[in-house]
């Protein structure tokens, strides 16, 4: 939204009613555990959602079953991705109809309340007509709940034909960091199997490299098959966003319905020269928040206090005037959206990512981050965790000066300047563990 590059009228169309966080992180850069803190307003060590591997129990209170024993009509529409079957199917949900894991891009199989259905057609397109047909049948007497998840853009990046050659009269800017030689920083960095001029396959890349190409230049035309079929599958959300504004606007919903538009994480568009996510660093960090609700939130706000996905539960009890279970570990926005900042909110954040080696050999870690620097500790262990690798690398730390490094290409943890703020920030990194309950893992590196 908002994107010097492409154009994103009906996710600005979000911004621009409403209210725009501008550092919302997860915390955990993951699919499936980040949507597990989302549903169950915990983090994972609690939720039990850590690795790709380890599925949601559909046991635990989750927010969308406390709306739905108030009385609201709820739906889970497109992706899931938190297991099948038994006690891992979608719950809380009055009509769920979800793709298999990550699900395909076209001619999508999907269970439709546990059933085996086929759909021919693009995905998002598909996803969408399932949401407003459901908006549509739906009880008008009644509030409503809707998730409307899509795959895109996830990897492999397969945009609809009607968008196949956008942008291809152009080059895409490349990022700040694309060429960056993973210097002055951990090993992980260095370790990671994410690269763009390197670890894109044949179904990402969809055509022979040419030959002939230096490495520079084969960089470059990485690069700008990647982030095209990126933008391309972009845009198809942002048309199909635009279809459920529309059908609120034309059944006069607008004024009294609460519009959000994020993600599970962010993502490396070519940053660092990446793509994926998992790290700690900021592009994986970050998640996209809008949020619009005109009988509230004042249209065109910014805020830029520091807001979690484990917030997003809370917030939406909240709003519903249910009260919001004691084990739930984060904070309603609500006072954040009303311009007020409570003096309880938080000027730190704790981020774990558990999957060590086990996609794209990312180093498992945790860290901290306020709003000028960032520790983190590879712990570079599985711990046993299921989905996680038990092969154990040498841990190490890094410190990042955000004012100074936006871009985190030079760690500051060795240099004696920092020492007191070592210290304070690994203080806090404690004090947050024991504040959410999770375990460290440090040794003296």
């Amino acid at each position: 939204y908002n994107s010097r590059i492409n154009e994103t009228p009906n996710l600005d169309r979000i911004a621009e009613g409403g209210m725009r966080f501008n550092n919302c992180f997860c915390t955990n850069s993951i699919c499936a555990p980040s949507r597990a803190v989302i549903l169950t307003g915990t983090y994972n060590h609690i939720n039990g959602v850590t690795t790709l591997r380890t599925n949601l129990d559909g046991r635990q209170v989750t927010f969308p079953k406390l709306l739905q024993a108030a009385g609201y009509q709820t739906a889970m529409v497109g992706k899931w991705h938190l297991g099948h079957g038994g006690h891992n199917d979608p719950t809380g949900f009055d009509y769920w109809n979800v793709l298999p894991g990550q699900g395909a891009y076209h001619n999508p199989m999907m269970y439709d309340m546990g059933k085996e259905v086929h759909y021919e057609g693009y995905t998002t397109d598909i996803i969408t007509d399932l949401a407003l047909d459901w908006l549509q049948d739906r009880d008008k007497n009644k509030p409503f709940m809707l998730m409307y998840h899509h795959k895109a853009p996830h990897r492999p990046w397969e945009p609809d034909d009607k968008h196949a050659d956008m942008y291809e009269d152009i080059d895409i800017p490349e990022p700040e960091t694309l060429w960056d030689d993973y210097s002055n920083r951990a090993t992980a960095a260095s370790q990671a199997e994410m690269r763009v001029n390197r670890d894109l396959n044949p179904r990402d890349l969809k055509q022979p490299v040419p030959e002939g190409l230096s490495p520079e230049e084969d960089m470059r035309w990485k690069y700008q098959r990647y982030i095209k079929d990126y933008l391309r599958c972009v845009a198809s959300v942002d048309d199909n966003v635009g279809r459920v504004l529309d059908y609120l606007d034309e059944e006069g919903l607008t004024d009294n319905t609460i519009v959000v538009y994020t993600s599970d994480q962010g993502f490396y568009l070519g940053d660092h020269g990446w793509y994926d996510k998992r790290f700690m660093y900021e592009e994986s960090l970050r998640m996209p928040f809008l949020i619009r609700y005109p009988k509230e939130i004042k249209a065109g706000s910014v805020c830029d206090d520091m807001i979690l996905n484990v917030d997003f539960a809370s917030t939406f009890l909240d709003y519903a005037g249910i009260n919001i279970p004691s084990h739930f570990q984060g904070h309603s926005m609500r006072p954040l959206l009303n311009g007020d900042r409570p003096a309880y909110w938080r000027t730190s954040m704790y981020y774990r990512y558990w999957m060590h080696l086990n996609g794209h050999n990312i180093y498992a870690h945790y860290g901290v981050r306020t709003h000028r620097h960032k520790l983190i500790y590879y712990y570079a262990d599985g711990c046993g965790q299921e989905g996680a690798s038990d092969d154990a690398r040498e841990p190490e730390w890094e410190l990042f000066d955000l004012d100074k490094d936006p871009y985190e290409l030079n760690s500051v943890y060795h240099n004696p300047e920092y020492a007191e703020i070592v210290a304070e920030l690994k203080d806090e990194l404690h004090r947050l563990q024991d504040e959410v309950g999770d375990e460290r893992y440090e040794k003296d590196v």
